[in-house]
């Protein structure tokens, strides 16, 4: 997995509306990382059950209190949205800069779709665009990422136009549900743009809920989709988001990954839940193969024994008073760790079938 730059830490910036924000700290990033977690994106990432116009209200809260933070601090007055269309109409981008009071004089889309021959996926493909060519323009994007192709595409083409229509970028702010990839990603990003608008300040890319891995293998189950399901080890969690997993949703920690697939579970109601147990029954059929004390620690994140610093050190958390959250997880490990991968299994595609079956009908 690619993880986050050792030594690097979480500094808590504040609260805001009920919403913790933390900065990522590190030597030698030109970008500015952050993490926001609030209570319905803790919601919305720990459970598939949230679907529909519900999984974008869960997202207002904690997207409106980072851009209120924002402009409160004088970096933010009024800034363009740009939509990647399909995944970046998750984002309440547009309804949260209203009520965070900052202006949008320009909404710009752009869609980048697979390209699939035969049933396999060959690349992706840009098909439409609508840019509103200005000057020293702030963007506002929200987008999954994981591998990051589709982001490295639409950017590409949307430099491209902005150069040779005249325009250029100041900044972009950049919201995700996404992984460590997206750190070295926009690194690089940023260094071409600046090659092209060399008074580019850079990213600032909002991370919800933490800065997740992707698998590189298909895991201890064999069953996980490399480069596409998101996983801990190796990233960094907001303490809040792992305390309401621990504490909240037990079984939580053994889904597939923590976003499935954020149009689907928007706009496509059955297919996402298709993906969801068939998840579950793979997860049931290799159960009784499955080495569960090895699974445990792969979700988690480390393998126990462990300390407390270097736990801290482990996550993230070197600067931050997580002795209480520590406890808390050792505890539920202890638990967790005597109960049967088949029951939870079990348990869990009965939950799933009960409250999303519904959509199949």
């Amino acid at each position: 997995m690619s993880h986050i730059p050792q030594g690097a830490f979480l500094q808590l910036l504040g609260l805001q509306n009920s919403a913790c924000i933390y900065q990522l700290r590190s030597v030698g990033l030109q970008n500015q990382y952050y993490i926001v977690s609030g209570e319905g994106t803790r919601h919305l990432m720990a459970s598939p059950e949230v679907v529909g116009y519900e999984s974008y209200l869960a997202m207002k809260p904690a997207t409106t209190a980072f851009l209120s933070h924002f402009r409160e601090q004088g970096m933010l007055g009024q800034a363009d949205i740009l939509t990647i269309l399909r995944g970046g109409l998750n984002y309440p981008l547009e309804e949260c800069c209203y009520k965070a009071g900052v202006r949008v004089p320009n909404m710009h889309f752009i869609s980048c779709e697979r390209k699939i021959e035969n049933g396999v996926i060959t690349g992706l493909d840009i098909k439409y665009e609508k840019l509103h060519i200005a000057k020293d323009v702030t963007l506002l994007i929200g987008d999954i990422i994981a591998s990051g192709d589709t982001l490295r595409l639409c950017l590409a083409q949307v430099v491209d136009k902005f150069r040779r229509r005249g325009g250029s970028l100041r900044r972009i702010i950049f919201f995700t549900v996404g992984g460590t990839k997206a750190i070295p990603l926009m690194e690089k990003f940023t260094r071409e743009i600046r090659q092209v608008f060399p008074q580019f300040e850079g990213f600032h890319c909002v991370f919800y809920e933490g800065i997740f891995t992707v698998y590189e293998d298909k895991g201890v189950t064999g069953i996980n989709i490399p480069d596409i399901d998101f996983g801990w080890r190796g990233g960094i969690i907001a303490p809040e988001f792992r305390h309401y997993v621990l504490s909240f949703l037990e079984d939580a920690l053994f889904e597939k990954c923590i976003i499935y697939d954020g149009g689907a579970r928007r706009y496509e109601i059955p297919t996402h839940y298709e993906e969801v147990m068939e998840y579950w029954r793979s997860l049931l059929a290799v159960a009784p193969q499955v080495d569960f004390p090895a699974f445990i620690a792969e979700k988690i994140g480390y393998n126990r024994p462990v300390s407390y610093r270097e736990w801290q050190e482990l996550n993230g958390y070197q600067e931050l008073d997580v002795r209480k959250l520590f406890d808390l997880e050792q505890h539920y490990l202890d638990i967790v760790s005597g109960r049967s991968l088949e029951e939870i299994c079990r348990r869990r595609m009965k939950e799933i079938q009960s409250t999303l079956g519904k959509y199949l009908q």
